[in-house]
């Protein structure tokens, strides 16, 4: 069953809650705050929701599995270790474990989730954005240079060293970048259980976006735009 089912069947008498206590305006805005932080919170109605990670993905997250094939492993990894291949093998100079709904099950609807961030010396991870998550850096080892971009077109950039700890709103365009002598570690924290990711580099250049419509929609000629989709494995 999935976890939609749930919170749609807990509402029904929640609604009916909620207008027993219309009449007095404090309690009900007591309730409809508690309401937010626990009752719908995507676990709801039953302890978890461990995905079913063959069946079919929706925005609400995966489908249950069946309560009787639900595994203790299903709510552990023991992956989070230094990568076997090193940062240095790729062009970013970086390598990006994961612990996301996929390789945790019991993620599932629990709006959360991790990852490992190994950067070489010079790694960088390009402007990106996670559009339906926020994310939230810890510096383990190293120095490494973390801003993002706001709405409004301010930046926000900071050195960050070992023990430091930066925020990076959802949606925001957002970068990281090794900034030190030495290897760099960063662990991440994500509000969803399977950030999506977009790089922009990649959106414009490793897409079919015809060339004509980016070299009119940027400050770029065509011969530079035919050039980067040569790189990023871009067509159009």
């Amino acid at each position: 069953m999935h976890i939609y089912k749930y919170k749609k069947r807990i509402m029904k008498p929640i609604m009916s809650l909620i207008d027993s206590f219309s009449h007095n305006k404090m309690w009900s805005d007591i309730f409809l705050f508690a309401l937010l932080f626990s009752t719908y919170n995507n676990v709801a109605v039953q302890s978890f929701c461990v995905a079913d990670l063959k069946g079919a993905q929706t925005p609400e997250g995966f489908l249950c599995k069946p309560p009787t094939s639900v595994k203790v492993d299903d709510f552990i990894l023991s992956g989070l270790k230094p990568p076997t291949t090193p940062p240095s093998s790729n062009s970013s100079k970086i390598t990006l474990t994961p612990a996301f709904v996929q390789q945790i099950p019991g993620l599932n609807g629990l709006g959360f989730a991790v990852a490992r961030l190994d950067m070489d010396v010079g790694g960088v991870v390009p402007l990106h954005s996670h559009p339906d998550a926020s994310e939230m850096l810890i510096i383990v080892r190293g120095t490494v240079t973390a801003g993002f971009i706001a709405a409004d077109n301010s930046v926000f950039v900071k050195r960050l060293r070992s023990g430091d700890v930066m925020v990076l709103p959802q949606g925001l365009l957002h970068f990281q970048l090794n900034s030190g002598n030495g290897k760099a570690l960063v662990h991440l924290a994500f509000s969803s259980s399977n950030p999506s990711t977009q790089l922009l580099d990649v959106a414009l250049f490793g897409s079919n976006l015809n060339s004509d419509l980016i070299t009119k929609t940027t400050i770029l000629d065509l011969s530079e735009v035919k050039k980067l989709k040569t790189v990023f494995g871009g067509s159009g």
